[in-house]
């Protein structure tokens, strides 16, 4: 399976699980998620934001900050996610996208259109599950997607000097041996699954 098309599955599974949520400010957009000082309000505002700045990006149009820019307060997080997402797997599915330059601040510059996508995959395997983690429920990802991610996140440097606040990644966590690939994933970037259970992790 391609890049496009993994990146397509765990995008489509984090939206799903976004859309789980219920309630207003009291409610289940107020729950906390692994993402720490994050509630699930703000978790998803990063997501969208993330969906409009890598749609932008793959457009030649990254650079943009207004392209990255997170909104709050929104009335209905769940649908502006689906909208952002939707939005970015039509930006991906252009002709030649993984051959284009994508430029991501966040992240320092200009990288393949191939490694940019693999960012942005990782990055909503993670994410799908930050939000099944804070609903508590369970993430539907198969294990050839768990692999593949597993594959991505094993690449990310792990130099403290280039993660924790402020940077695309927490610092890495210990991996003991026999974990399964969700969970060395999670913890390659910095999330302690145990702390969350029922999620698959």
């Amino acid at each position: 399976m391609d890049v496009v098309a993994l990146d397509r599955i765990a995008v489509q599974e984090a939206a799903r699980v976004v859309e789980l949520a219920r309630g207003g400010d009291d409610g289940d957009w107020a729950r906390d998620t692994p993402c720490a000082g994050w509630d699930l309000r703000r978790l998803v505002a990063h997501m969208t934001a993330q969906h409009h700045g890598f749609a932008a990006a793959a457009r030649g149009a990254g650079g943009e900050q207004a392209s990255w820019r997170e909104e709050e307060e929104v009335g209905e997080p769940a649908r502006a996610h689906r909208a952002a997402a939707d939005a970015v797997l039509s930006a991906f599915a252009e002709p030649g996208v993984t051959e284009r330059e994508f430029v991501l601040p966040e992240l320092g510059g200009g990288f393949a259109g191939r490694t940019a996508i693999g960012f942005h995959f990782v990055d909503y395997v993670v994410h799908a599950w930050d939000v099944a983690a804070a609903l508590g429920v369970p993430l539907q990802l198969t294990d050839e997607v768990l692999v593949a991610a597993l594959a991505v996140a094993r690449r990310v440097p792990t130099d403290p000097a280039g993660r924790g606040p402020g940077f695309a990644f927490a610092p890495a966590l210990r991996v003991p041996e026999g974990t399964g690939p969700l969970e060395e994933t999670l913890r390659l970037l910095g999330r302690e699954p145990r702390a969350w259970p029922g999620t698959g992790g």
